[in-house]
């Protein structure tokens, strides 16, 4: 197999006549310059060899895109893909907390852990908007704690009381009765 650099610096000097039939070109230095050229060469090269047909999703659209635009649709998928967690940028890590902040709310049994934890997402939410740490605009909205309040109370009643069966009495093993010998 030969090195596609040797073939695409034969080619170019056959192409611009300076080659000399007992002359070996010498390799193709990458540079700044030719590489743009060597990548290219390399494609062709891998095309003509086949080495692009049948891949897996060939012609498909890509999966999860969405109808609205999102400049950072790969860092999101990446992250759910592998399922990371604590990672990435502040306003890609507030989307996701606000998706599932409802559900996290509710597993709180007071109000006023409620409270706390909207007061301090809200806070984290102010602080990414600055934008002191860099990375894409943050459209995650506050949230207003006393309607967000008022709607667990109202997700809290709405929801079933488990009903509690009464346990049965436990019986004791190991334990023998006396029996009266007489």
């Amino acid at each position: 197999m030969t090195d596609p650099r040797d073939a695409a610096s034969r080619y170019r000097a056959q192409r611009d006549g300076e080659s000399d039939a007992d002359t070996e070109p010498a390799p193709m230095q990458l540079t700044a310059e030719n590489q743009h050229e060597y990548v290219e060469t390399a494609i062709q090269l891998a095309i003509r060899r086949g080495e692009f047909d049948d891949l897996p999703g060939a012609g498909k659209p890509l999966e999860g895109l969405g109808t609205h635009h999102d400049p950072d649709w790969w860092i999101r998928r990446k992250i759910e893909t592998e399922n990371l967690s604590g990672l990435g940028p502040p306003a890609l890590l507030l989307r996701v907390e606000d998706r599932e902040l409802d559900a996290n709310l509710d597993q709180l049994g007071s109000e006023s852990d409620v409270r706390e934890v909207l007061e301090d997402f809200n806070t984290r939410v102010v602080a990414a908007r600055r934008q002191l740490q860099g990375g894409p605009p943050v459209v995650t909205r506050t949230r207003d704690v006393d309607a967000e309040i008022e709607a667990w109370r109202t997700r809290r009643a709405a929801r079933p009381v488990p009903v509690v069966a009464p346990e049965p009495p436990r019986r004791r093993f190991g334990r023998r009765k006396k029996e009266n010998r007489g």
